[in-house]
């Protein structure tokens, strides 16, 4: 019983951090950029944008087209850092257990 009582603190320990991590997720940032640094996208948490910035040399009659990919590119840039971010966050919070595949539980990063 005393192994089992172990693991039940391991466990809580664990539950704690991964609720931990989850806290700090929601507070993370990224910024992604394209066009040479054009146009920058920042997001936070889950992937909420706080801000876009659009270089004045853009604004161009005709060439909308061309600004929407530019951002579509910067969120997906600034997306991809963000769940980079994330994902380590969540790694450290499982620590041995990451990456554990145990039947009947999720995959933990």
């Amino acid at each position: 019983m005393k192994d089992l009582g172990a693991l039940m603190q391991q466990a809580q320990a664990m539950q704690q951090r991964l609720q931990d991590a989850q806290a700090r997720m929601a507070d993370s940032t990224a910024e992604g950029t394209s066009g040479g640094g054009l146009v920058t996208v920042a997001l936070k948490g889950p992937g909420e944008i706080t801000a876009v910035r659009i270089d004045d040399s853009l604004m161009v009659p005709g060439e909308a087209d061309i600004l929407g990919d530019l951002i579509q590119a910067a969120h997906a840039d600034a997306k991809r850092r963000l769940d980079e971010i994330n994902n380590a966050l969540m790694r450290e919070a499982a620590g041995p257990m990451a990456g554990m595949n145990i039947p009947g539980m999720p995959k933990l990063f």
